[in-house]
């Protein structure tokens, strides 16, 4: 994956074999990208790398993240829960997710056409962040740590295979992650979960 964040607007995220291919999803989306990022850049908002993708930060918290797919391109927020969508623009990134947290964008011309709403909804999400507000804890669902339920905003494949687990292979995954001491060895423990996680199965399965 790239470590550089100018590579993600030239090459492409660096996760799949069409990396710095003329067929890169980021490469049919450069001039919508580009746009997107200005106005990301614009709301003040501080530009960092993270998952190989564009993520935009305020108050010490993650705002919202790019992702660019072959048929569309998104930004998408984190505690999306708390977000008011006043427009009803916001999407779910798939039928297990559980709240509307991305704006999709099937053209490049679109986020130059929704600036002021984009600008909006960046808005709220950073008086969130200045506040210290969080969506209010679910008890149906295990308390996730911060990095997983990062790394689900940040993959909606991997988010939409996560909430479509048992709640038993999920809370393996929550038991076995908030047994590391360091948010690096969550991290790091994450990424090796990735192929079971999309496969179905829990934390202790083979």
């Amino acid at each position: 994956m790239i470590t550089e964040i100018e590579d993600y607007f030239v090459k492409g995220c660096g996760r799949c074999p069409r990396f710095d291919a003329p067929d890169c999803s980021t490469k049919v989306w450069d001039v919508g990208l580009k746009d997107l990022r200005d106005i990301c850049l614009s709301a003040d908002l501080e530009e960092t790398l993270k998952w190989a993708h564009p993520c935009y930060m305020h108050a010490g918290r993650n705002i919202a993240i790019f992702g660019a797919f072959r048929d569309n391109f998104r930004l998408s927020f984190f505690n999306a829960a708390l977000m008011k969508d006043p427009e009803g623009i916001l999407e779910r990134q798939g039928p297990n997710t559980k709240h509307a947290d991305m704006i999709r964008f099937t053209s490049n011309a679109q986020p130059r056409e929704l600036e002021p709403i984009i600008l909006a909804y960046l808005d709220e999400a950073k008086g969130y962040a200045e506040a210290g507000l969080r969506p209010p804890k679910d008890d149906s669902e295990p308390d996730l740590p911060d990095e997983l339920t990062e790394a689900l905003d940040a993959a909606p494949e991997l988010a939409e295979a996560f909430h479509a687990l048992t709640p038993g292979r999920r809370k393996s995954y929550v038991i076995n992650l908030n047994g590391a001491k360091h948010s690096e060895t969550r991290v790091r423990r994450i990424a090796k979960f990735r192929d079971k996680i999309l496969a179905g199965k829990g934390a202790l399965e083979r």
